[in-house]
Parts: structure tokens; C-alpha cells; sequence
């Protein structure tokens, strides 16, 4: 009888690559879970930041707070602070978008933005969030996103996620409010007709001096823009106007009307950054 030895070889060897498979996948699992072991870093604020809800549907995450509004199935809101010490350039794999556990009416679901041309653009940037994989992975709920044009999503409005973020490190903590301005009469996508908002905004609070307190606002048109950060630059009045919102609420009532009502760009060192390139 012939013995064939490279079959006998081949049965020796296959539980030894099955075994270093399993410990393979075991490994890229596992480098994901250690990454939580980073510091998670939740600071104290030093005063109430949170808006006002038309909705009254308030959700606090443990990295960021929402007011959803189930009627344009978009966050009419998303506050947040961020510091110095938030901040890394750290690669964290992406996750799915998911429906947010906390929204009690249900979040729209991802396929709604399929095949309709349009991304799902962050509120809260997972850029802002990769000091830890619990909050980068809790910006992926479909709560923390709007429908956005690629070219704006990849455009002005990084450039302006990517300002926040430059200022945070010159200047420190600050208070991000950020949403769709959400009104009657916008597109509609997918089955859940989740609504596509004509605007944006970003409001941005420094409070660490409360006697040097300073804010901006801006108002963004949701297409493919061209011009300066600074041509949007809004008092947050007219933000309110629009939305119904109260921003800042807890603010001494003569500073909030003094801050809000200003427009003062040149407070604020302005950075010109690279975004996507056609």
C-alpha cells in the first residue's frame, strides 16, 4: 500500500492553522476591546449648556446630549463640550450606524439614506470622540446624524468641525451646540422620510472665563460652498429665530442677550484648513 505523506502532512497541519485562525481573529477582536482601557475622559462641566427642547424629547448619552424631534426624524440639537485633553488623532475602526437605544419614538434607520444621494452626516463629529471606543462608537447613532450632500459634508462643514477642534486647543473647553435647521417643506428620503435640512448650524460657547465670555454662530446653506468659514458667521439670535430654540438658557439673561445678540468673528482666530479634494 502507497502511503501518501503529503496528505498525512496536510491533516497534521489543518488544526494547527485552524488554530492559529481562531487566535488571529481572537487578536483583531481584542484590539478593539483594548482600546476601551484608554483613559475615559468625562470631565464636570462647569455650568448648564444644554438648549431648550421644542420636543421635549431630551436624550443624555454619557459623551453627548440630543433633542430628538421624531416629526423630521432628525436631532433638532446635539450639545457637547470639548477639551484639550479630548482630543487625539488616534485610528479607531469604524462600527455600523445603529438606531439610538435612548430615543424613545426610534431613531430613523440607516437604509433610508440608500439610494438617495445622500451621506450620513455627523452632528457631533467621531473625530471629537477618539479619546475612547464607548464615545466614538456612540457618535455612530443614526440620532447623532443628518442627510448631507457629500461635497458639504466633506467641504464646509469639516472645515468647520475641524476649526472647532483648532480652537479647543488654543483656547480650551468649549460648549458645541450643533443641528439642522428643521422647518415645513423639506425633501423627504426613505421609507421613515427622514428630512433633508436646507441649513446648518454650529454655535460655539467659550465660558471658562465667565467675564471674558465669548460665542459665534454660524449659519450654514447645505450645498457645495466655496467661501470663507466667516461669511457664515451669524448672530445666534437669528439661530433661535429659526428654530425656536433657546440656546444657553442658564447664562446670566443680561450676558446671554449681550452675547447672542453680538457677531464678532474677529474674536476668534480663523484657520483655513485642507477638506476633500475633487
Amino acid at each position: 500500500m502507497k502511503i501518501n505523506h503529503k496528505n498525512i502532512k496536510t491533516k497534521r497541519l489543518l488544526p494547527i492553522l485552524l488554530l492559529l485562525l481562531i487566535l488571529l481573529a481572537g487578536s483583531c477582536q481584542n484590539n478593539r476591546q483594548t482600546d476601551t482601557t484608554l483613559p475615559v475622559i468625562i470631565e464636570k462641566d462647569s455650568f448648564n449648556y444644554l438648549p431648550t427642547s421644542t420636543t421635549g424629547q431630551v436624550v443624555k448619552h454619557h459623551y453627548y446630549t440630543l433633542s430628538y424631534n421624531e416629526k423630521y426624524e432628525n436631532a433638532e440639537w446635539v450639545a457637547y463640550s470639548l477639551s484639550p485633553k479630548q482630543l487625539s488623532k488616534r485610528q479607531i475602526e469604524r462600527p455600523r450606524f445603529v438606531r439610538d437605544p435612548l430615543v424613545k419614538t426610534r431613531s430613523a434607520h440607516y437604509k433610508n439614506y440608500y439610494p438617495n444621494g445622500y451621506e450620513k452626516g455627523h452632528l457631533l463629529p467621531a473625530a471629537d470622540r477618539r479619546f475612547s471606543i464607548d464615545a466614538f462608537d456612540e457618535t455612530f447613532y443614526t440620532s447623532n446624524v443628518s442627510p448631507m450632500d457629500h461635497y458639504f459634508n466633506s467641504g464646509i462643514w469639516n472645515q468647520l468641525e475641524k476649526q472647532v477642534r483648532y480652537w479647543t486647543k488654543r483656547y480650551g473647553k468649549l460648549y458645541i451646540v450643533t443641528g439642522g435647521i428643521l422647518q415645513p417643506g423639506l425633501e423627504r428620503i426613505g421609507r421613515e422620510r427622514v428630512a433633508v435640512p436646507d441649513y446648518f448650524y454650529k454655535i460655539v460657547l467659550d465660558y471658562k472665563n465667565p467675564k471674558k465670555a465669548r460665542l459665534i454662530g454660524f449659519l450654514i446653506p447645505h450645498k457645495d460652498l466655496q467661501e470663507d468659514l466667516k461669511d457664515f458667521v451669524v448672530p445666534v439670535d437669528s439661530i433661535e429665530k429659526l428654530t425656536g430654540i433657546d440656546f444657553f438658557p442658564a447664562l446670566p439673561d443680561t450676558m446671554e442677550n449681550q452675547l447672542e445678540a453680538s457677531k464678532h468673528p474677529e474674536q476668534w482666530g480663523f484657520v483655513k484648513f485642507e477638506s476633500w479634494q475633487r
